[in-house]
Formats: structure tokens, C-alpha cells, sequence
């Protein structure tokens, strides 16, 4: 926790400084807003909790470049990831996936309370995203409103502000439920990192229109391991699999 709060500390202060001054005559800084469609699914390190579906969602936000030369430039911006996330199929014969979470089903660590085999586990989550990367960009032509753009790498920072749980497939059928509040079982702070791909067309001398394909793949912990399993050895014990988000986003913007 200490280290992604340095890194935290280190993105603003890098973006503050970045975006305080431009170094190339005639571009330097420009911003945008984006309203991009995404699909995100969920795997797990434990075989016995399988990612089992995939969460549409929306990504709203500020985007910001600062280019040091011609062709690159350094990225940053402020949004919101909405719904990302995906379904988890439990693999054990028991589990208690949500211990912390006030839920309105009753589920515990006996037989009869117990999250049964083959349920559904769904996250549907909601981030503030801060990301930070790298763009190199290409034209078709000196003249042409045509370009081309990549981005790599672009590492994010995401602060979870709303989980939601549904629990489905349950044989128990009193435990299928919608719309839990599961804040609790939920790491406040992620990091993943992406890279991704688009073209712009200038339309005007103050409006580029911008899209793209990015992937996202989050290299910490989604949930906070506080859910307990009965493994082979008839036994309870915390589930400590690491368990995240890769996503696909669809990114339609425009530049001012």
C-alpha cells in the first residue's frame, strides 16, 4: 500500500509538472474529452475460480497530451471507468466470498449457509482513473488532416469509488441476489498498465476527432482476499488468489 501511494504521489507531481509548460513551439499542450465504450472480464491465479463473463461499460474523461518533439508526447488526463469488472464461477464446494460486506442474504462458513459449487460471483465497479503514458504520432502526409497514433506504454492509476455484487447460478436460491454493496471486499486503489492504437482526422483548426483500440490489463489485486474457501484438505481458509480486470476499450474523442 505504501509503494502505490508513492507512485501515486509521483504520477500527480510528474503530470503537474509536465503539463505547467510547453516545450514545443506551436503545439505544446492540448486536451480532450472522450466518451469510449469498453468490454472488461476478470481471471483469477486460483484454477478454481474462473472468470466466467464480461461487463460492458463506459469510459467519461479529460485526456490531456504535452509534446516535447514533433512526434511524442507525454499523456495524462482524469475520468471515470464505469462497470468494469466481470463474472468469477466458484470452483470450491463451499465459499464465503464477501465476508466484510453487509449483504441481504445470509452467507457463512456451515453447510447450509455456504456459497455452493458453480455460482456466479458478479463485480460491476467504478474507478477514477489517472493514467500516464507515452504517444508517438505519424501523418499520412505534410498536408494531410490525417494521422496516425500509438501509446505505449500507458500505466493508470484507479481509485475504486463504487462496487456492486450480484450472486447468481446459486442451487441455493435465497442466495441469488443483485446490487450488493461489496465496497468493502474491494482493494481501494488498482494499477494496470495498456497500450493501444487509433487514428485522428482535424476537422477544423481547433477540433481533431480521435479513435482508437486499447487494451488494459490490471496487475493488482481487484478483490482484498478477505473471502474464505473449503479446500481439498476440509478446511476453511482465506482465499489469497489474485484476481483482476483486463478490459477492451473502443475510444471516441475529441481534441480542442
Amino acid at each position: 500500500m505504501k509503494k502505490i501511494a508513492l507512485l501515486a504521489g509521483f504520477f500527480c507531481l510528474l503530470t503537474s509538472g509536465v503539463f505547467a509548460q510547453s516545450n514545443w513551439d506551436g503545439t505544446g499542450f492540448r486536451f480532450g474529452i472522450q466518451a469510449s465504450p469498453s468490454a472488461a472480464w476478470m481471471n483469477s491465479s486460483d484454477k478454481l475460480l474462473e472468470g466466467a463473463g464480461t461487463n460492458l461499460g463506459l469510459k467519461l474523461g479529460i485526456m490531456g497530451e504535452n509534446y516535447f518533439s514533433p512526434n511524442y508526447a507525454l499523456i495524462s488526463g482524469i475520468g471515470f471507468n464505469f462497470n468494469t469488472g466481470g463474472t468469477i464461477q466458484n470452483g470450491y464446494s463451499q465459499a464465503n466470498p464477501w465476508p466484510k460486506s453487509e449483504l441481504s442474504v445470509t452467507i457463512g462458513e456451515t453447510d447450509s449457509l455456504s456459497l455452493p459449487q458453480n455460482a456466479k460471483l458478479h463485480y460491476r465497479v467504478t474507478q477514477v482513473e489517472i493514467p500516464i503514458g507515452l504517444r508517438m504520432k505519424g501523418g499520412s502526409g505534410t498536408d494531410s488532416p490525417l494521422s496516425f497514433f500509438a501509446e505505449a506504454p500507458v500505466f493508470t492509476l484507479g481509485f475504486t469509488t463504487r462496487a456492486l455484487g450480484d450472486i447468481k447460478g446459486s442451487t441455493k436460491a435465497y442466495q441469488n441476489t443483485v446490487d450488493e454493496d461489496i465496497r468493502k471486499d474491494v482493494n481501494g486503489i488498482s494499477l494496470s498498465w495498456g497500450i493501444g492504437a487509433g487514428i485522428e482526422y482535424e476537422v477544423a483548426a481547433n477540433a481533431t476527432l480521435t479513435a482508437g483500440l486499447f487494451y488494459q490489463n490490471q496487475f493488482t489485486d481487484l478483490s482484498s482476499d478477505k473471502g474464505r474457501v473449503f479446500n481439498s484438505q476440509n478446511q476453511w481458509v482465506n482465499e489469497d488468489a489474485k484476481t483482476s480486470f483486463r478490459s477492451i476499450t473502443l475510444r471516441v474523442g475529441v481534441y480542442f
